[in-house]
């Protein structure tokens, strides 16, 4: 989903986030992984309201590969933005924030075998649901994204469309109910929990993905030991049932 630029200064500011830099782990069978997540992207990732503690699909996901290979996750919470900056200062050893894996984030960091078959959708205000049919209705329209995503990149490419970015996506939505877009493009996984829980009346969610995505779990190019333990893990809650089990608590059916 998440598509990555910034600045060095973002990336001072993203580390500065994580509490301090660390040094280079030691792999085995004792080690801390330092995980980078943005916890603003229900149902993959967030605040629960009553506990106030990181919950969601990514975050069961990485514990039950954590457990799986024998290593310990360490979570961090940060600016979507500044994930991969962290990554690549060595201050994160891997991420997992709905991050699409794509050609251009491939030049800089490495994937894990994808993990979630996604896609982009729409949500737009029912004041427009009229002119409104499909993403290709959008041209000229004011449209809402969140900043680094591939759907605030998309957006961008609407013709004549003004896009406004926000740091997360329930400010995205925030401000669609607020009149100040007429629409949203983002993971429609994201949109569809947003649908579900909050059940606004004054939005709709277009039926159609706009397209088809997969995540994965970030990591840097200079830790192979760390990529090993992740796809390893991953291959072992696949081949247990942990991970179906762990799709069907978040989306309530099978995994496809």
């Amino acid at each position: 989903m998440k598509a990555f630029y910034k600045t060095l200064t973002s990336m001072i500011g993203a580390v500065a986030m994580t509490g301090a830099l660390f040094s280079a782990p030691a792999y085995s069978e004792e080690t801390t992984v330092r995980v980078g997540t943005e916890p603003s992207f229900a149902p993959f990732e967030f605040m629960d309201e009553k506990t106030k503690e990181l919950t969601g699909f990514d975050i069961d996901l990485i514990n039950a590969i954590g457990k799986a290979s024998g290593f310990k996750v360490e979570m961090h919470t940060m600016p979507f933005d500044g994930i991969i900056p962290a990554i690549l200062t060595g201050s994160l050893d891997a991420a997992l924030s709905a991050f699409t894996i794509t050609d251009e984030r491939k030049k800089r960091v490495d994937f894990s075998e994808p993990y979630y078959k996604a896609g982009l959708g729409v949500i737009i205000r029912n004041a427009v649901k009229d002119k409104v049919k499909s993403v290709d209705d959008l041209k000229g329209m004011k449209l809402c994204g969140q900043i680094g995503t591939s759907g605030a990149m998309y957006a961008s490419k609407i013709e004549g469309a003004t896009v406004t970015q926000f740091n997360t996506a329930p400010e995205t939505y925030l401000e669609l109910r607020k009149g100040g877009c007429d629409a949203v493009i983002n993971d429609r996984p994201v949109h569809a929990y947003y649908m579900a829980t909050v059940r606004p009346d004054d939005l709709t969610l277009l039926p159609d993905y706009v397209t088809a995505e997969d995540y994965g779990i970030v990591m840097s190019k200079s830790e192979p030991e760390i990529e090993k333990l992740i796809n390893d893990g991953l291959a072992k809650i696949h081949a247990d049932g942990t991970y179906d089990k762990i799709y069907k608590k978040w989306f309530g059916n099978a995994a496809e």
